[in-house]
């Protein structure tokens, strides 16, 4: 059994969630999380709402809330999408816990004790009409560099150079169009250039390993090409206080959102062992002397969030281990296991443009799953999303999928296959002996589950779903092939059982080579060809109370579930005599109507 990390990128706090965001991390994950939980590995899949910054106090102003009311409200909206949405998370929680303060100050006092955080006299960007930091990614100018005129004040998008608020050509906010001010202050930088050949050489590992993304590893070692110090702390009265003397009652200095939202994976990961009552669990999968098995950790995240996670957080993880040029020794977390793979998507945008929340270029997560159901949404993200390059939702293209794949496929097979030994036998037949054309559609189903399993393990998805349905396109032709609607006769009818458990067996099979891909509707399928209790487990939500002094009177959401009970990637026998009743339509066939009553609601 391996230990397998599946770190999912945390949401910022700001608002519910669009396509555009659930096609990059959660999707992606969760097919991968349920997929090597059926595999037999243990896997431990964590997450939160990210809830600092500077963009949380902008909204929260205009709303007329305090931030911790504002984000209070979001997270909960979030929390409920995600696990309605199915993403079967151990735990999804928040950074506004004092878990996971503590988790973080911890991490940032280890890395200045190594001498990797160093103190800094900067010019930071200053909102003249608020006062307040502007953070890099809401300052938008012209790269020096390149000329390209999207640039934002900590990269380049087009040339991947890293950059400063202060190297843009004609910066201006992006949360209000005005001209930043730029006045000098201090702050804590990471060293990144001390890090710098560590970081170089575990890299150049992965990319000897084989299994990164192209557009991944090309762009993680590019950026090491400019790589300099990073500040870490900000100039804010929202986030977490910097634990130094000196600083640590400094009302207007917090930590960075980013230095504390990657290491959300690490707190959120010690807080569900603290839930657990086993406080010391979440090591199996962070230190390597923690157990004797292998441990393995997938970050999945956009593609904008590529630095963040090649290079920030594995260069903090490096100083918390003192594995730069400075030395040093690990704190009390010991030393952490650097990210096995970064498993960025492309983006996604719609009907030819990109989503904008301000503009209301948007599709709802919530709309999207309380009018279609999660698993229509999950196929088409699984079968046309971003996974290697950018892709476009239409929703012509979703109507079609559905339609076409989902219900003239899939569904269609699950429905006729039931309703042929609901008729016929009303139950699920015993089988006389194969013949050939049984045997070779039996093996095409069998194989599919090597095929389709090795795909996932890759983070292949779009090609496994692919894989999957192609092999239900072969057990459809199977049917067309032995014609079991005319084996009417009594001498036939040992032949339509055979025929009929191959096609029940068949479509098990299918089911759980779908499960990942489909997990709500794979247990209405499970029912319908005579299975019992809940086939594919599902997460739910659990108001909880904080663990710690100051923490311990606040309730609110979190996402969890038990997966113990997850079925195993392998055909099962069906059982003979199990009742299958009439069906009814697993999927919903949509009208052509939808695509223009859609598109007239964000035109």
């Amino acid at each position: 059994m391996t230990k397998v990390l599946s770190a999912v990128a945390w949401p910022y706090a700001n608002g519910p969630r669009h396509l555009g965001h659930v096609a990059g991390f959660a999707v992606p994950s969760d097919v991968f999380s349920r997929y090597m939980r059926m595999a037999g590995h243990d896997v431990l899949m964590v997450s939160g709402s990210d809830e600092h910054g500077t963009p949380i106090l902008v909204l929260a102003d205009q709303a007329q809330v305090t931030p911790q009311e504002f984000v209070d409200r979001n997270h909960a909206i979030i929390a409920h999408e995600l696990a309605d949405l199915g993403c079967s998370y151990d735990l999804y929680t928040r950074t506004t816990t004092v878990n996971h303060y503590t988790v973080a100050q911890e991490l940032f006092t280890q890395v200045w004790k190594n001498g990797y955080m160093v103190e800094q006299t900067t010019r930071g960007a200053i909102s003249p009409s608020t006062g307040r930091t502007l953070p890099d990614r809401y300052i938008e100018g012209t790269c020096p560099i390149c000329g390209y005129p999207e640039a934002r004040g900590d990269q380049c998008d087009n040339c991947g150079n890293q950059l400063e608020p202060t190297d843009l050509i004609d910066p201006k906010s992006k949360i209000n169009g005005e001209t930043p001010e730029f006045v000098e202050t201090q702050h804590f930088f990471l060293d990144l250039p001390a890090l710098a050949d560590a970081l170089r050489e575990w890299l150049e590992g992965r990319e000897a390993s084989g299994t990164w993304r192209p557009n991944v590893i090309k762009f993680s070692l590019n950026i090491l090409d400019d790589i300099r110090p990073r500040a870490m702390t900000r100039d804010i009265d929202w986030g977490i206080p910097v634990p130094l003397e000196g600083w640590r009652d400094q009302p207007t200095k917090r930590l960075y959102v980013w230095f504390d939202a990657v290491i959300g994976y690490l707190s959120a990961s010690v807080e569900w062992a603290r839930r657990l009552g086993e406080p010391e669990r979440w090591r199996e999968w962070w230190n390597a002397d923690a157990t004797g098995e292998d441990q393995l950790s997938y970050y999945f995240m956009g593609k904008d969030n590529i630095t963040f996670h090649s290079q920030i957080w594995p260069a903090e993880l490096l100083g918390y281990a003192g594995k730069g040029a400075r030395g040093g020794e690990p704190g009390s977390f010991g030393e952490l296991n650097l990210p096995t793979e970064v498993v960025s998507s492309e983006y996604l945008t719609m009907e030819g443009k990109q989503f904008s929340t301000s503009r209301g270029y948007i599709i709802g997560i919530r709309h999207v799953l309380d009018t279609y159901g999660p698993d229509a949404i999950r196929y088409y993200i699984c079968a046309a999303g971003p996974e290697n390059q950018d892709a476009n939702f239409t929703w012509a293209e979703f109507v079609q999928r559905n339609n076409s794949e989902l219900v003239a496929g899939w569904g269609n097979l699950v429905n006729r296959t039931a309703s042929m030994v609901a008729k016929n036998f009303g139950e699920v037949p015993q089988p006389g002996p194969l013949e050939p054309v049984d045997e070779a559609v039996r093996a095409k189903v069998l194989a599919a589950f090597d095929t389709v399993g090795d795909l996932l393990a890759r983070q292949r998805v779009k090609a496994a779903v692919a894989e999957a349905m192609r092999t239900v396109g072969e057990v459809n032709k199977y049917v067309t092939d032995t014609e079991p609607f005319k084996l009417k006769g009594e001498d036939q009818r040992e032949r339509l059982a055979t025929v009929l458990h191959t096609l029940v067996q068949s479509v098990a099979d299918l089911n759980r080579i779908l499960a990942p891909f489909l997990p709500h509707s794979s247990n209405a399928v499970h029912a319908a060809i005579g299975g019992e209790g809940e086939f594919m487990p599902m997460p739910w939500i659990e108001e909880v109370h904080g663990l710690d002094d100051g923490d311990r009177e606040r309730v609110y959401p979190i996402v969890t579930g038990e997966y113990t009970q997850t079925p195993r990637w392998e055909s099962v026998p069906v059982t003979v005599g199990a009742p299958v009743a009439k069906p009814t339509p697993i999927f919903t066939k949509l009208d052509e109507s939808v695509v223009e009553e859609e598109l007239g609601s964000i035109a």
